[in-house]
């Protein structure tokens, strides 16, 4: 069993396909294709099963997962540290999607501008899908929304953010989950630690949620609101940086559900000079919270 092959089963197992896999890691799909097989031969387990059009992990692909997220980080961490500790090699780094559109950007360019020896790697997805990337190996890093005290994880602050509800521009003030009780809301899928916060805060006021509509972009998000067509929660600094935000009513929740903190997380033990570097550079460039103007109810 080889590196090279357990890149491309981890490939293979995030993408759900032969061909994005070979796109991400710029090889044939043959190719991929026969170094699976390969590898299925010498281990003598299926590791996917085709369901629906894409492969899925069989219950051995799921346990190899998990050694090959902690065996690839520990030879890229190897690597680092046989280069006198200088960040080099991949570094996988998860973040939530409006961490990765507002705060994201200048981090990333800084990073890459000091370590241009490491390949970082910028995965996008709610915070549910993130930890479970965390805790199996997948991802060296994530930024979630915390802080969190998930046991084996450690974590510093990158910045506070004002979340906001947004409503059709000629809404009513709302004060609570009551005055928007039954509208239909928009939001990302399950696991997205904003959706499990507006949950909160309507079962908090005793108020029904209307219709749950699913939908991976904020710019989808604030097109339906100006629509009409529902409601939806956003951190204030996220809705500033959309076109057509002068379109909709902007209400403050009450605390404690109108504040949030994005946090750095990563295993414990595993503080390689990738990581160390990124920690870095980031409590450098701490982020304070916004000081616009949020209009309250």
């Amino acid at each position: 069993m080889e590196l090279s092959q357990l890149r491309i089963f981890q490939a293979v197992a995030e993408t759900g396909s032969v061909t994005r896999a070979a796109e991400q890691l710029h090889r044939v799909p043959s190719n991929l294709s026969t170094r699976l097989r390969q590898l299925e031969e010498q281990l003598g387990v299926e590791l996917f099963r085709r369901e629906r059009q894409r492969l899925q992990l069989s219950p051995a692909g799921k346990v190899l997962l998990d050694y090959a997220g902690r065996l690839l980080a520990l030879h890229d961490e190897a690597f680092a540290a046989v280069q006198g500790g200088q960040p080099a090699g991949d570094f996988v780094l998860g973040t939530m999607y409006s961490t990765a559109a507002i705060h994201l950007p200048a981090l990333l360019a800084r990073y890459h501008r000091a370590y241009p020896a490491v390949n970082l790697q910028v995965q996008a997805a709610p915070s549910g899908e993130l930890l479970e990337g965390l805790l199996s190996g997948r991802l060296d890093a994530a930024l979630v929304d915390g802080p969190l005290s998930l046991a084996g994880l450690d974590g510093v602050p990158l910045c506070d953010e004002t979340l906001v509800l947004i409503t059709e521009a000629d809404h009513p003030p709302v004060r609570s989950a009551r005055d928007v009780a039954g509208r239909a809301v928009f939001t990302f899928r399950q696991g997205c630690s904003y959706r499990m916060r507006l949950e909160a805060w309507y079962a908090h006021d005793h108020a029904s949620m209307g219709r749950v509509m699913e939908i991976e972009s904020y710019p989808s998000m604030l097109a339906c609101v100006i629509g009409g067509a529902g409601v939806a929660l956003m951190s204030h600094s996220m809705l500033e940086s959309l076109p057509g935000r002068e379109s909709v009513a902007v209400h403050r929740l009450q605390s404690p559900f109108d504040e949030a903190t994005t946090w750095l997380m990563w295993r414990k033990g595993m503080l390689g000079a990738n990581l160390s570097a990124w920690v870095e550079l980031q409590q450098g460039a701490r982020l304070e919270p916004a000081q616009r103007r949020v209009v309250s109810a």
